[in-house]
Order: structure tokens, then C-alpha cells, then sequence
């Protein structure tokens, strides 16, 4: 369906609310009370096509009627609920995966149900356990029993398992593994505080472990949502009101844009409870910058749009009509592109991509709607003194030929060839910091603030042997487990191999430590390799799972994913663009420039984030995200931009057509990009570090995206292929005049 049917039959819908009022005979009943200006509509584009009507329909005088339906709609929403407060962490284990299998079938054995934290503890001088330090470790776990644990009991067994060197000692309290969120994180500091009451001043306890880890996570992520909202909205007012230099101005699309994430953020909920999909802290994180981020781009380029058009129209309402007749095709055709990107995601095998692409989805859906319908008529209400001090009136000076845009766009135009030269080369540069960089964060690595779960990890690696802290699990058929336990015993990077349990249904599960350290190399080769010398024992059914057996599932996923999803992501962008433009040329050259941009920005933002903030490596889902958004959203500008060179070229030409689109979008393209980086910027505020990066790389991105992309080369390879780059469409019969303007 194209773009001017849809908002046809948008209109066509809200005819049935109230009446129209964007006739000529309308415009007569209801004069504006500032002097008109005689219109020729077809020049201006106010003419019978679908965005023009929905361009009256939105910014007309009785256009406050979307406000008030707007305000029912949005206060529906808020009665439906709140948004909950994800408190846990992404899962990245594709549910066919082995190790998931191995935790599905975990339930079949009678300690089902409970899941280990350890409490570990040593001497604050380092030195060596005491017998009455190793009494009082006992002492402790006794506390911790004492607590609350969702009716986990404990087996039978030592108190306390001090280390081979004697300077640790270890102890296991049992949780119920259906805990999470608050009372697994209300559970977790009563067993702290059991386990440091009455403990001596030189004795240290740290516990770790799975229940541990999902309660920091949960601590981490308490009041998260409060703070990433707090931090996008005060960085969007802050630089609405640098862009727009008004005291009044920047509130109305930052309380259109806030209200439109409030809503996205419940409504995603709402639609992920209905298809039993649970949405975890960084989605909605996310998902809320995205909003942002994205739906202040939209107010930037209408608002822009609208000062330019006040410059031409007395009538603040023909200002505001012609302004989202030409900008909003630009923004439907960025939110559709984005959209489809995003769904792209739905292909991928990790839970927690899939659920991204889908919430994501609804939130840039939600903030499209309210950038079309609520965004103009709260501008048209507000009329032209919105923008004091600084009012555009008729008459005043046309910035298409003036001004420091122009003047760079102009001198692009007259060296295309030395300007590519000395911009491609860079870029290709940047990409090179992606190489050397360990892909892949441990447990332990995803915290970006302290965390005693991960401290106390640590501390067990200190002291015990490697695999101890996180054994691997191995489940296979009972009839077979005396080959299974020979097979394992010939593994060379087995520590040990202990049979741990049997079900009722004829399984035997394995307790196996592996030598390497946790989600190393080796570890990763061990469970290959038990793998593989377990497949050939006939009826075994052998699977393999575990912490390192996860880490390495969720890798090979994801790189399995990034080989498909990518190219479905350029696919679908290609495709967008090649409808929108209407050309084969022009659409193949911005999606190499913004592949090209992509890499550069994940080189530089790689190099960056371990470099500069010493993050020990790039997280796994960290390339696909950031190529997603990247190239998605960068595709946003290369849409206003070359938008408006194509609204420019058939009365100036395609080169001076450029010069000019870019001499009138490069502001608000500047200040669209410099907004999107500090919102995605603004995800350092979550506690996890894949967040942070994901933040640091599309932030890199975005502003490689606005100030060499869409204002150096694209300019510059459009001046090179001339006219050709708009063939087949008409646009390709118009000669440029010379000298370039």
C-alpha cells in the first residue's frame, strides 16, 4: 500500500468522527484570524493527494478534536495498567539448544526444584581457616537455614567444604528455583544479613551462585526504569532547548514523546502478557530509548519542517498542513523501515533477540501514531508564538541558498572525488577495532557496578579448582551410564566426572569439572569435546549443559543469527528504499554507505568500550543489536535527506538538487543525530555492561551517520553519478544547470 493510500484512508476514518474542515468551502465558513496568503496549492502540495488532505486534517482549526481524542485513548491505556518493572536479565538460550534441553530435563530428578547459592568464606588478612573460623562458617550456614527460602530443603552433607590451600571454605544453602524478581532478592539479603550476624571481624562471607546472581540482577535493575526515563527525558529537553532556542518550544514534543513511551511501555506489556512472553530489563530499557530517540526525531523533522513553511504561510495552519504533507512520508517511510527491521528479529533462535525485534515493534508503531496525530494538532493549538523569541515570519531570509550547510554542501559538489578519498579510507580504518577483541562476557563480566554474586564467583576461583565453581551437568539414559561415566573419564579436559542423581524415568545425571576456567577456551573445547565422544554411544541420548555449556549454546546462536538476520535487515531496508525512491541506483548506494558507516561505528565503538572503559570483552549480542540499529536508524536520515533532494531536483537538478536538501536538512539532521546518540548514551545508566556497549557503539554510529555519511558522502557520490542515481524514475531525464548553485 503506498503512502499517500494509507493516510487516504486514515482520513477517510476520522471523516466518521467529525466533520471536514479542509475544503476550500470549509476554509471559507472558518477564516484564520491571521491575514492569508494566496496559496497556489499545487506548488505547495495542499492538492487532493492523500497526505495533503491529512495534512488539513491534523493542523486544521478544528484539529484540537485529536487532542481530546488522543487524551481518552492515552488515559484507556493508563487504566489498563501500569508497565511492571522487568527485574531480570535477557535470556539468551535458544530453547533447542542442548544446554536447555539439559535444564528442561533437570526437573525429572527429586531435587528438582531447588537451585544452589554458596556462601563463600575467607580471612579479610588472607591467611588460613582456623578450626574455630571453620565453627564459625558452620555457625553461619546454620543462620542462613534459618531463613526463608520458598521451602527449599537442604540434603544431608558437611556444613562446609574448606579448599585444598586452606584459605577458604564453602558452604551451599538451597533456594527454591521458582524464586525471583523481589523475593528472591528479599530472600538473598536475609541470608546475607543470617550469614554476617555475629560473624567474626576477621572472617569475610560472599555469597554467589545462580539465585544470587538473579537477585543482584533484580537489586540492579530496582528503580531502573524510573532513572533511564528521567535520564532520556532531562538529555531531550536539554537539547530540544539548544536546538530550538525557545523557553517553550521543546516542552511540546518532549510531552507528546513522553506520554507516547508511557503508552508503548504498557501496551507492550499488555500484548506481551496476552502471548505469555516475558519482557526482561533490557528490552524495556531499549525499547523506552528507542521511543525517545526516535520519536523526537520525528517532532524535529515536522517542527523544522514547519518553521520553514512559516517563513512562506501568514496562516499558521497552511503552514503546519504543508509541513506534514512533505515530512510525513519521510517519517512514515524511517518508522516502516525501522519497523520491518525489527521484525527481522523474529527469525533470530535467542528468546531474548526475538523479544526485542517484537517490543520494540510496538513502540516505534506507538510513537509514530503520536508524532502523526497528536504532534500537529498540539502545534497547531500552540500557533506561531510557540517558537518566541525567535518567530519565523513571511519574508524572512531562505536558508536553502545561505549559510554554513550550503556553503559545505556546495563545496562537496565541486570535489566529490577528493572528498570520498579522504572519508571512505577512514571509515574502512575504524572497522579494524573489532579485531583482537574477545567476543563473549562470563557471568561474572555483566555487571557493570559491584556485585557481591560476582566478587564472591571470583573468590571461589581463587581457591578452588576451575570447574567447581560452575560444574558442567551431563543427563543421558541409565542403561548406558556405565559407558557414559568411561567416555567422560576419557576426556582430557574432565577433572572429574560424579554420578549426582537418578530419576524415576530412567536417567542419570552427571557432576562433571572440567579443568579449564569457566567460559575460557578450553572449557568451551571440553564440552565440544564430551559432546562428541558421548553422540556415537548408542541408546545414551546424552546431553550436555551446564553454565559453560550455555555460555557456548548462546554464542553459537548468536552467531547464527547475525550471519541470517543481517542480510534480512539489509534485505528488508533495500526494499523500503527501492519503493520510496522509485530507483535502482540510488537505493544500492546508501545501503553500501550505511553498511560501510555500520562497521566503522562498531570498530570504533569495539575499541572504545574496551579500550577506553576497560570492559573485558564485547558482549555476544552486542554486533547484531548495534547492526540492527545502525543501519535501520541511520537509513532514517538518509530518508530526509534524500527525501527532500528528490522534492528538490526537478526544479534544480540532482546535484544542486543535494546542495540544497542538504543545506536545509543538515540542521535538524545534526541536531535528530546528536539527540538519538545521547539517548542511546543514556543506557549507561542500566547496570549491565552489554547495555552500556550497546549504547557506546550506536551512539559512535549515529554520529558517524550525521556528520560524514549523510552530510559528506552521499552528497559526494550523488554529485559523481549525476542524474543516473534516480534511474528509472523520471528524475533521471533532469539535466542539472551549471555552475552547481
Amino acid at each position: 500500500m503506498s503512502h499517500d493510500s494509507l493516510s487516504f484512508l486514515i482520513v477517510k476514518w476520522l471523516r466518521y468522527l467529525f466533520p471536514v474542515f479542509t475544503s476550500d468551502r470549509a476554509d471559507r465558513e472558518h477564516p484564520t484570524d491571521e491575514p492569508e496568503q494566496s496559496l497556489d496549492r499545487s506548488h505547495d502540495g495542499l492538492d487532493g493527494s492523500g497526505w495533503a488532505r491529512f495534512g488539513r486534517l491534523v493542523s486544521g482549526r478544528r484539529s484540537w478534536i485529536l487532542l481530546i481524542l488522543a487524551l481518552v485513548f492515552t488515559s484507556a491505556i493508563m487504566a489498563w495498567g501500569t508497565e511492571k518493572t522487568p527485574s531480570s536479565a535477557p535470556n539468551s538460550l535458544p530453547n533447542e539448544a542442548e544446554a536447555a534441553q539439559v535444564a528442561t530435563l533437570q526437573q525429572e530428578f527429586p531435587d528438582a526444584g531447588v537451585a544452589p547459592a554458596l556462601a563463600v568464606f575467607t580471612r579479610t588478612d588472607g591467611g588460613t581457616l582456623t578450626p574455630a573460623d571453620l565453627g564459625a562458617a558452620a555457625e553461619a550456614k546454620a543462620r542462613m537455614l534459618q531463613v526463608d527460602r520458598g521451602g527449599a530443603e537442604e540434603p544431608p552433607g558437611p556444613p562446609v567444604f574448606p579448599s585444598e590451600d586452606g584459605r577458604a571454605a564453602m558452604a551451599t544453602v538451597m533456594f527454591d528455583a521458582g524464586m525471583s524478581g523481589i523475593p528472591l532478592n528479599d530472600a538473598i539479603k536475609d541470608v546475607r544479613a543470617a550469614a554476617n550476624e555475629g560473624l567474626p571481624a576477621e572472617l569475610k562471607v560472599e555469597v554467589t551462585g545462580g539465585p544470587a546472581f538473579g537477585a543482584d540482577l533484580a537489586a540492579a535493575f530496582e528503580g531502573a526504569d524510573f532513572t533511564l526515563l528521567a535520564a532520556a527525558a532531562l538529555v531531550v529537553a536539554v537539547l530540544l532547548l539548544i536546538t530550538y532556542r525557545s523557553p517553550i518550544l521543546w516542552l511540546v514534543p518532549l510531552l507528546v514523546v513522553g506520554i507516547a513511551d508511557r503508552t508503548a511501555a504498557i501496551v507492550a506489556t499488555r500484548v506481551a502478557e496476552l502471548l505469555d512472553i516475558s519482557l526482561d530489563g533490557s528490552t524495556t530499557g531499549i525499547t523506552s530509548v528507542l521511543v525517545f530517540g526516535a520519536g523526537t526525531n520525528y517532532a524535529l523533522l515536522i517542527v523544522s519542517r514547519y518553521r520553514e513553511e512559516l517563513r512562506r504561510h501568514a496562516d499558521h495552519h497552511t503552514a503546519l498542513a504543508i509541513a506534514v504533507r512533505h515530512a510525513g512520508p519521510a517519517v512514515l517511510a524511517s518508522n516502516v523501515t525501522v519497523v520491518l527491521a525489527l521484525l527481522t528479529l523474529l527469525a533470530a533462535t535467542l528468546p531474548n533477540t526475538r523479544v526485542l525485534g517484537f517490543a520494540c515493534a510496538i513502540g516505534l508503531l506507538v510513537a509514530l501514531m503520536y508524532a502523526l496525530l497528536v504532534l500537529p494538532p498540539a502545534l497547531a493549538l500552540s500557533r506561531r508564538g510557540l517558537f518566541w523569541p525567535f518567530i519565523p515570519r513571511p519574508g524572512d531570509k531562505d536558508r536553502s541558498v545561505s549559510g554554513g550547510w550550503h556553503r559545505l554542501a556546495s563545496g562537496v559538489a565541486r570535489r566529490p572525488v577528493v572528498i570520498l578519498l579522504a572519508t571512505v579510507p577512514v571509515l574502512a580504518l575504524l572497522t579494524a577495532g573489532i579485531f583482537g577483541t574477545r567476543i563473549g562476557l562470563e557471568q561474572t563480566e555483566q555487571f557493570r557496578v559491584e556485585a557481591e554474586s560476582a566478587t564472591g564467583f571470583e573468590t571461589l576461583r581463587e581457591h578452588y579448582p576451575p570447574g567447581l565453581s560452575g560444574p558442567t551437568t551431563v543427563i543421558a539414559r541409565t542403561d548406558q551410564a556405565q559407558a557414559v561415566t568411561e567416555a567422560l573419564a576419557a576426556v582430557p579436559g574432565v577433572d572429574e566426572a560424579q554420578v549426582s542423581g537418578q530419576s524415576d524415568s530412567g536417567l542419570t545425571r552427571w557432576r562433571v569439572v572440567l579443568n579449564g576456567e569457566p567460559s575460557s577456551t578450553e572449557a568451551f573445547d571440553a564440552i565440544e569435546q564430551i559432546r562428541a565422544d558421548l553422540a556415537p554411544i548408542a541408546g545414551a541420548d546424552a546431553k550436555v549443559g551446564g553454565p559453560d555449556a550455555q555460555q557456548l549454546d548462546s554464542r553459537q546462536a548468536a552467531a547464527r543469527d547475525l550471519l541470517v538476520i543481517l542480510p534480512m535487515i539489509l534485505g528488508v531496508v533495500l526494499l523500503v528504499l527501492f519503493v520510496l525512491l522509485r530507483a535502482l541506483w540510488a537505493p544500492l548506494l546508501l545501503i553500501v554507505t550505511t553498511t560501510l558507516s555500520s562497521f566503522a561505528a562498531l570498530g570504533a565503538g569495539t575499541w572504545v568500550s574496551t579500550r577506553v572503559f576497560g570492559f573485558p570483552a564485547l558482549d555476544v549480542s552486542v554486533p547484531l543489536f548495534a547492526f540492527l540499529f545502525l543501519i535501520a536508524l541511520g537509513v532514517d536520515y538518509t530518508i530526509f535527506l534524500v527525501t527532500r533532494a528528490q522534492e528538490e531536483t526537478p526544479t534544480h537538478g540532482t546535484r544542486n538538487g543535494m546542495v540544497r536538501a542538504v543545506a536545509v536538512t543538515g540542521g535538524v539532521i545534526t541536531s535528530a543525530g546528536v539527540v538519538l546518540a545521547a539517548v542511546f548514551a543514556v543506557l549507561g545508566v542500566l547496570p549491565l555492561i552489554t547495555l552500556t556497549q550497546l549504547g557506546i557503539v550506536v551512539g559512535i554510529g549515529i554520529l558517524l551517520d550525521t556528520f560524514v555519511v549523510r552530510t559528506i558522502v552521499i552528497p559526494a557520490l550523488f554529485t559523481i553519478v549525476g542524474r543516473r542515481v534516480w534511474w528509472p524514475s523520471p528524475l533521471a531525464k533532469v539535466k542539472d544547470p551549471e555552475p552547481v548553485a
